[in-house]
């Protein structure tokens, strides 16, 4: 009796169970399956950013997921460095180059909630400029250098007045950082933290960052160009180019930057789409050349011609890189195509040794990374090895000093030359402008991250103003091919290479491709 008893209880809850799951515990199941129908793409990079607040950043692992979070006043059109509107809908300039208006887009609205508007734009651009703006704002100068004021006209319209003519300015406010309009409540109410907690009007809404692991964003349904395909976007952190390789292979991402040459024809062969674009990108040994011993350019010049570069092409590199004449890549306005870079002469080197005081060599430190870059895909360690292996060919000992990605980005401020004689280094175009290149080596750059070479020369600098105030472009590449003959002549920089853009992809994405300023807008980005 008692056995029957049991199994009829047993029965009873069993009844009571499937009642209560045909009620409400269904919905438990529902949301699982609308969490499965989500479409979730994982993108794998290097590392995790510096920061997502784009006034406080300059490095490429941050800009990835801020032109997604954020929109600036302008934006790129696919595939190309043209402008176009996003947050401004037009705008108009003055004769004199000095004043530039902007009509701004009605009824957006920031992901926490709170108007877009021209107090917001006033607010984002104020903040980096004087007396606000400090020297952890990397990019601020460089954007908004010429920029006196920015004023509101109306709430749906604002006015930038410039102290001189800037014709790199809207191709500025079309860039990844410093330019992205960011959410003045937020700002207000995360304070030093807002760049762990970013709010934007862009495509996509921050979710949440863990250190070292991940950061997850979630699609804006209220865009107001349209909602993303897209329902999550992730950034997961992986360092090894080769497991990044592997977990695409395993669809455990659905692509990945910072891929190694050595890697490209077996993922192909794995039937991953690689891409390989023309690289908007120079990769370089940088001199600290306001101080012994790279203050000599004759100095310079002989490490220039003891590094084997077109080895560095063919051998490390696999071909996935373009051998430069100048800072400037070859399909880039200003660029001039008569300049010769320092020939590989082993002798020549051994001469300018000698005539620099050095006929029995020297010994020096070199800077480097371990992290792979767009412009350096087989990372930093690699390439510090070549070079140390070419520069004791002519008696130049080198130490090397390798630092985390995040760690070396931290510790490089103008104090780290003490640390180090020379370093390795690179530079992605924000714009497409020439200025955004050539700029990186103005005396008025040497405190900020930027002139890493600390590098400094009067004519340069007065080829810069030209260049930049010039009404044509005919007078701003005369200014620039004479700048970078001085260049030439006093290499601060040796160049060594302008990598192919390289990601990897699965071919169940659309819409995939990396921008020429080497992130990826994953607003049109669609899977299968």
């Amino acid at each position: 009796m008692f056995r029957k008893k049991n199994f009829f209880m047993l029965m009873l809850v069993s009844l009571l169970a499937v009642a209560l799951v045909g009620c409400g515990g269904g919905g438990d199941q529902e949301k699982a399956a609308d969490t499965a129908k989500q479409k979730v793409f994982v993108f794998g990079q290097g590392s995790d950013p510096r920061g997502l607040d784009p006034a406080f950043v300059d490095d490429g692992e941050s800009a990835n997921p801020i032109v997604n979070i954020y929109d600036g006043l302008v934006r790129y059109k696919t595939g190309t460095t043209e402008i176009e509107p996003a947050l401004a809908t037009e705008w108009t300039s003055s004769e004199d180059g000095k004043e530039w208006t902007f009509k701004l887009r009605e009824g957006v609205k920031f992901h926490d909630g709170t108007p877009f508007n021209a107090d917001a734009v006033v607010f984002s651009v104020n903040r980096q400029l004087p007396p606000q703006r400090t020297d952890a704002m990397p990019y601020a100068s460089f954007t908004f250098g010429p920029v006196e004021k920015v004023e509101k006209v109306d709430d749906y319209t604002v006015k930038f007045i410039l102290n001189e003519p800037y014709a790199p300015f809207l191709a500025n406010l079309a860039m990844a950082l410093a330019a992205p309009i960011v959410s003045p409540a937020a700002v207000e109410k995360y304070g030093d933290k807002f760049i762990e907690n970013p709010v934007g009007t862009g495509p996509f809404k921050f979710v949440e960052w863990k250190k070292g692991q991940q950061i997850v964003l979630e699609a804006n349904k209220e865009y107001w160009d349209g909602a993303p395909k897209l329902d999550k976007l992730v950034y997961k952190f992986i360092k090894e180019n080769s497991v990044r390789a592997s977990e695409l292979r395993t669809g455990a991402i659905q692509a990945m930057n910072g891929v190694d040459p050595n890697d490209v024809k077996m993922l192909e062969d794995a039937g991953q789409n690689v891409i390989k674009n023309p690289g908007m990108n120079i990769n370089y040994l940088a001199f600290f050349t306001n101080k012994k011993p790279f203050d000599d350019p004759k100095l310079r010049l002989a490490v220039a011609h003891a590094i084997d570069r077109e080895n560095l092409i063919n051998f490390l590199y696999q071909g996935l890189a373009e051998l430069p004449n100048s800072m400037l890549p070859s399909f880039m306005p200003g660029h001039d195509k008569s300049l010769q870079a320092p020939e590989y002469d082993p002798e020549k080197a051994k001469k300018l040794l000698a005539e620099a005081g050095y006929p029995n060599g020297l010994k020096v430190t070199l800077l480097t990374y371990s992290t792979v870059r767009p412009y350096n895909p087989v990372g930093g360690d690699k390439l510090a090895a070549a070079v140390q292996a070419d520069l004791l060919k002519v008696g130049i000992e080198v130490e090397i000093k390798t630092y985390p990605w995040k760690e070396y980005k931290e510790i490089y401020t103008p104090e780290i030359v003490e640390a180090g004689d020379m370093m390795l280094y690179g530079w992605i175009g924000d714009n497409g402008d020439p200025d955004n290149f050539l700029s990186l080596l103005e005396s008025k750059e040497i405190k900020s991250t930027l002139n890493t070479a600390k590098y400094s020369n009067k004519q340069v600098d007065e080829l810069m103003v030209k260049g930049r105030t010039a009404q044509t472009q005919e007078e701003r590449n005369a200014a620039y091919s004479e700048l970078q003959k001085i260049v030439q002549a006093e290499s601060p920089w040796v160049f060594l290479g302008h990598s192919k853009d390289m990601a990897a992809v699965s071919k169940s994405v659309e819409g995939f491709d990396l921008h020429p300023v080497g992130v990826v807008y994953f607003r049109d980005v669609d899977l299968k």
